[in-house]
This record gives C-alpha cells, structure tokens and sequence, in this order.
C-alpha cells in the first residue's frame, strides 16, 4: 500500500498534474507579457478610435459636401440643394459666407444641424452706395420694368447684377446690393462628406 501511495505521487510531480481542484499557476514573465501585450492592444484600440473620430468631424481647411435649405426667418425658402447635387466647398477659404463656414465646423459626416445666421455673418447690411439711379435712355429700345435684372461691369472688370427697383420717365433705379443683403438666414445643412486637409 505504501509503494501505491509513492507511485501516485510520483506521478503528480512527473506528469506535472496538479491537484483535483486546482488552477494551474502562470509564471511571473508569462504573466508579465500577458499584461503587456493586453495594454498594447487596448492602446491601438483607443488611437485607431481617436483617429476616426477625428476623421469624420469637420474642422477648418476641410473640403465638405453639404445638402442646404436657406429660408427666412418667416419660413420662406429662397434656396435648397436637396434632391440636387451636394455643394462643395472648403472651409475656411471664404467660398461661402462667414456664418455658413462657422457653422459646419465641429458637425460629424451625417449630421444635421440648423442655424440662424446674422445680417454680419451673412451677406451684410444693406450698401446704399450699392443702390443707384441711371438715365432711362442708357436701356435704349430694351423693354424694362421693376424687378427686371441688368448686369453691370464694375471698373475691376467683375461683372454684378442688379435689379431694377423704380422707373420714372428719365431715370432708372438699380439695386447692386444681393438680394439676401440685409436679411437674418436660417440654414439647415446636412453634412454627406468630408474630406480631410492634407
């Protein structure tokens, strides 16, 4: 009975069985490049995250496609590209007005946001010198009447349109200003792209 006993724990220790009701035992430097390399994937995990978040926000030099709606603050549309092409430009490179860049910044791809941008954030206040009277005759035969649209070239060669506004028998008034001069906006835009700034 004595030399049973001896085989059986012979055995144990040879075999590297452990005891019934144990858990076998990692050493140290196992344990220790375990952890480690847990730590390593955790740490690619929280960069990649990082990474694509920032990925799909806007911020400034960002080439974006947008879908828009513009009203007016009493609900009337006066633009919308919805259903329509997407509208691309860069922010920050003063291809739109000042509140619609302000307002894309920070916006996630797919997110919709509305803004009320004021008359200094938009197209700016109306510009009486944008406004002014010029001879009837300067139309010569050409049929006009109020709200008619003449363009104009302005001494930089750039060519503005105006509308006509008022007409007497000797002198017609002509509005440069936009059309949006003046005016409070409302903005709902729909962030669909974003290309990030090299």
């Amino acid at each position: 009975m004595a030399i049973a006993e001896k085989t059986s724990d012979n055995r144990g220790r040879a075999g590297g069985m452990p005891k019934a009701g144990s858990a076998p035992k990692m050493k140290p430097k196992y344990a220790a490049i375990a952890i480690a390399a847990v730590a390593l994937v955790l740490l690619i995990a929280y960069l990649a995250a990082g990474l694509g978040n920032a990925a799909s926000i806007v911020a400034n030099g960002d080439n974006v496609s947008v879908y828009y709606t513009g009203s007016y603050t009493n609900g009337t549309v006066f633009n919308s590209n919805v259903g329509r092409q997407p509208f691309n430009f860069t922010v920050g490179a003063n291809q739109v007005i000042p509140g619609f860049d302000q307002a894309v910044i920070g916006m996630r791809m797919d997110q919709n946001r509305t803004v009320t941008i004021p008359v200094n954030e938009a197209y700016g206040p109306i510009n009486p010198a944008l406004i002014i009277s010029v001879p009837a005759n300067a139309f010569g035969n050409q049929a006009i009447h109020v709200g008619t649209v003449v363009a104009r070239t302005t001494p930089t060669g750039q060519q503005i349109s105006g509308v006509i506004t008022a007409i007497n028998t000797t002198n017609v008034t002509v509005d440069f200003n936009s059309p949006l001069a003046g005016k409070v906006l409302v903005f709902n835009i729909e962030v669909v792209g974003i290309h990030k700034k090299q």
